[in-house]
């Protein structure tokens, strides 16, 4: 905790003080922007209520590490910047928090260097090359193991260990872009034979990212004790699936062509230190299995958890043309739906060796709560297609249907701590394309 923090702290920009606000001064999340429809370079930016520090220009009011880093965001993606590590990231939020408050002597020259967030295009902040996606909601693990093995909902791996799978960073995209619904082989279970077609399972996952700063040379692992020196911070991530090409193809490797179709992140990435506020402890019930030695430490027990609250939201078509809200599907906190800690998954992660870089992506998995309105999706929603959820429409939903926007929300609240926030991780589900020969695809 540091100044920074100080929830009395206001900003000379109104927006930023404004009741519910997902960036007040506290929280300065960064992204890559430019102003829509012009040809201006892609750069990095600092969300401050409904503006956008353009850091690059900012960067003549600032010095030392805060200096570099800024000029280290002058690029289409925040990999460079990412790369400067801790003590670079906490100098710029210093020298900027400084600038941004009340009476700051900055004001006048800052101000010159804000754009309206309603002006500008924002894309994706990282140029991701290796994203894997955990499973680290035991209550999503075993709800979902309940649906096909009920003898055997939770694998016997599972409490040791974060399982994961390694994704595609291809078709990782910024919220606002279209989902296309995949086509696959499909085999229904009474059918002989699968067939191609488009997926009629179309689900969400309520996730969130961690996206890693510093990397670490091949060979040499990340402890648990300095793992989150290795993490930049979080942002929302969907990861889309398609059940019905998940359930015929996942045996015996895991996820394929039901997964990699298209993850959504959001565009703005809230530092760690910004979440320092929020931290929890983290524990096992005594007759839980308890971590190997690796993955377990005195730090992370104290305070390796945070209480953050993440959402579900789906407006339908009818919902738009109707002028209705959306309507939450679930609610969770990241400690209520998660079986391990941000630093044991880049523990384990490395514990081979395996060398991460800056930009990698990882994915929490479905962030499901203990209760089953807290789930994470709607293959536990609906009790994998049993029983569908009627809306406050009046329509009704097993899994999700063309013209339906799926939003992420995630936020963190508590008393003596200014509210931040992290936006949201949109998409609009789009037909599959019909090829000529009259199939989809």
């Amino acid at each position: 905790m540091n100044e920074t923090h100080d929830p009395t702290l206001r900003s000379w920009l109104s927006t930023a003080c404004a009741p519910g606000t997902d960036f007040p001064i506290q929280n300065l999340p960064i992204g890559v922007f430019r102003r829509r429809g012009s040809a201006e370079a892609l750069r990095g930016g600092i969300a401050i209520g409904d503006q956008v520090v353009d850091l690059p220009r900012a960067g003549k009011l600032f010095d030392g590490l805060a200096a570099r880093a800024a000029a280290a965001s002058a690029e289409p993606s925040l990999n460079a910047y990412l790369a400067l590590g801790p003590d670079a990231w906490s100098a710029l939020r210093l020298q900027l928090s400084r600038a941004l408050r009340e009476g700051a002597a900055a004001q006048a020259k800052l101000a010159e260097c804000l754009v309206s967030q309603a002006e500008v295009e924002l894309v994706l902040p990282i140029a991701v090359g290796d994203y894997t996606d955990f499973y680290a909601s035991i209550h999503h693990a075993t709800r979902v193991g309940l649906l096909f093995r009920p003898d055997q909902p939770l694998m016997p791996n599972y409490t040791w260990l974060p399982v994961a799978y390694h994704g595609r960073s291809s078709s990782v995209v910024v919220s606002g872009t279209d989902i296309r619904r995949p086509c696959g082989q499909i085999k229904p279970p009474s059918a002989a034979g699968p067939t191609v077609g488009a997926s009629a399972r179309l689900d969400y996952e309520l996730e969130l990212g961690v996206v890693v700063g510093r990397g670490n040379p091949l060979g040499e692992r990340i402890s648990l004790e300095r793992a989150e020196t290795h993490v930049y911070g979080l942002c929302l991530l969907n990861d889309w699936s398609a059940r019905d090409i998940q359930a015929w193809e996942y045996q015996p490797l895991g996820p394929f062509a039901g997964k990699n179709f298209a993850t959504t992140l959001s565009p703005w990435l809230v530092s760690l230190e910004a979440l320092e506020p929020f931290r929890a402890p983290w524990s096992r019930a005594a007759a839980d299995t308890q971590p190997l030695p690796y993955l377990d430490g005195a730090d992370n027990r104290a305070r390796g958890a945070i209480d953050i609250q993440v959402e579900a939201r789906l407006q339908t078509a009818a919902m738009r043309r109707a002028g209705q809200p959306a309507q939450v599907l679930g609610r969770t906190s990241f400690p209520e739906a998660a079986y391990w800690t941000v630093a044991q998954m880049l523990a384990h992660h490395t514990l081979n060796g395996c060398a991460m870089r800056p930009g990698d992506l990882l994915g929490t998995g479905t962030l499901s709560g203990p209760r089953s309105e807290q789930a994470g999706c709607l293959l536990e929603l609906s009790q994998g297609g049993k029983q569908p959820l009627t809306l406050h429409s009046g329509e009704t939903r097993t899994f999700l249907q063309d013209g339906d926007l799926l939003s992420l929300h995630a936020w963190c609240e508590r008393d003596g701590a200014a509210r931040i926030g992290f936006g949201s991780a949109t998409g609009l589900v789009l037909p599959a394309v019909v090829l000529d020969d009259g199939s989809e695809s």
